[in-house]
């Protein structure tokens, strides 16, 4: 995408700024998003930045490289190696030495010829990278889980729809045939009326050394802090083994793997899990001795409006759904109804009575969204500017359960939660945990 763009710096410094003047300007569909895939020009292939490199973000990076019409050109992490590990496989696939690196995410950003960024940095890093991304006129994939508090996935809302740009979070099962076809099981009842979800994923770790020590010469770890409060630096406290269990910088996987099966509840529940709802739970908690402070485990319980139930637990979850499902996986999403249940996770899906999974649905049934490939939906509704299949309305409103999941085991209260409001009812001692302050000079 390399064509010449009216008036972008303007674009920019107003995508950027984050003055009421801003809304209403309008946004710019790129030369790239224009084109068509197969025999691919260069200068129409969609260009690629990616903000944070380790293990996710390298693998979905992978994605993007064997894509035709797309062409990653730059990289920042705030690791050393994982950076220069990145940067030698783009060179490596494109046999050349074109990829540029950075330490800072505004720089990869600020560039104008990219059209996309892919941000798979630490959770507490999310929103802040996608914000500056989608005020600079780019569309984005986000890794899950969004923000570390309801006003961060509130604003980058906001953001999306304000500038107009496409939004690809990185629930990437709702590109998987087993999952769309159990939630339209449930959309469609074919199990019935349904009454109950249940839904587990993976616990948090706990652990960590708490004692300081000398920072490494390999990150910048003020930077890699960011918005989150200075603490000295800790043995393995920047690592994959820890940070996703440190609430300054994630929720832990009642948010991290959460989001998942959550995000297959919300979608095969529609309607019926989109009214006010009471939540209550019970967390289990790691030593205070370590560094991880995120809770092990959860037990929640969801009551919605239309008489739905949903559950929602880590693992070790009730044995009673081992046997029930005849799954032992570690995640997984059930809908039960008044006919029977289906449930899915990554190694399969099983249902209940059998015939359910030679169900084929009819042109007056509901069907949902098609992709088999998330990296591959963005890219075609960044040139169609359709909307992806996971939208950032439907994001937010997975990852919300996600977060007031949290609230509620760390209050061990009933709560009711109005979602047209997005606020607790009568309850300021859990409204007051839905905004997190940031270190300065980092604001939303």
């Amino acid at each position: 995408m390399r064509q010449i763009r009216i008036s972008r710096r303007k674009f920019l410094k107003r995508a950027t700024d984050t003055a009421v003047g801003a809304i209403g300007f309008p946004y710019l569909v790129s030369s790239s998003a224009l084109g068509k895939a197969g025999n691919v020009a260069a200068s129409n292939r969609i260009i690629v930045g990616c903000v944070g490199v380790g293990p996710q973000g390298s693998g979905v990076m992978r994605n993007f490289l064997g894509q035709r019409d797309a062409q990653v050109v730059a990289i920042c992490d705030l690791k050393e190696q994982a950076r220069d590990a990145a940067q030698n496989l783009v060179n490596k696939h494109y046999q050349s030495d074109g990829c540029a690196t950075y330490k800072d995410f505004r720089e990869l950003v600020g560039r104008e010829d990219i059209d996309v960024v892919l941000v798979a940095t630490t959770d507490h890093w999310h929103v802040l990278v996608s914000l500056a991304a989608v005020r600079s006129g780019k569309d984005v994939y986000m890794e899950k889980p969004m923000g570390l508090s309801v006003a961060e996935d509130q604003a980058m809302r906001e953001a999306v729809h304000r500038y107009g740009r496409k939004f690809q979070f990185g629930t990437q099962q709702r590109s998987s045939r087993n999952f769309r076809f159990a939630c339209e099981l449930a959309l469609n009842e074919r199990i019935g009326k349904l009454h109950t979800i249940n839904v587990w994923a993976p616990g948090s770790a706990s652990g960590g050394s708490p004692k300081p020590v000398p920072e490494p010469d390999w990150i910048d770890y003020d930077m890699w802090l960011g918005p989150a409060p200075y603490t000295p630096y800790t043995k393995d406290r920047c690592s994959n083994r820890l940070w996703w269990f440190i609430s300054d910088y994630a929720l832990g996987f009642i948010a991290g793997w959460g989001i998942h099966p959550v995000d297959i509840a919300i979608w095969g529940g529609g309607e019926k899990v989109a009214g006010p709802l009471e939540i209550e739970g019970t967390g289990v908690w790691p030593s205070p001795d370590g560094v991880c402070d995120t809770a092990r485990n959860w037990n929640i319980v969801c009551k919605y409006a239309s008489g739905v139930t949903m559950n929602f637990t880590g693992d070790p979850y009730p044995e009673e759904w081992k046997k029930r499902y005849g799954r032992t996986t570690g995640h997984g999403t059930a809908f039960e109804g008044t006919k029977g249940w289906v449930h899915v996770d990554r190694g399969g899906i099983n249902a209940h009575p059998k015939d359910l999974l030679s169900t084929e649905f009819g042109p007056n049934d509901i069907h949902l969204h098609k992709s088999g490939n998330h990296v591959r939906n963005l890219l075609d509704c960044v040139k169609s500017r359709a909307e992806t299949i996971s939208p950032v309305d439907a994001s937010v409103r997975g990852d919300i359960i996600c977060q007031i999941s949290d609230i509620a085991i760390r209050l061990e209260q009933k709560l009711k939660w109005d979602p047209k409001k997005e606020r607790f009812v009568k309850s300021e001692a859990a409204n007051r945990m839905l905004k997190r302050a940031m270190r300065s000079p980092w604001r939303l």
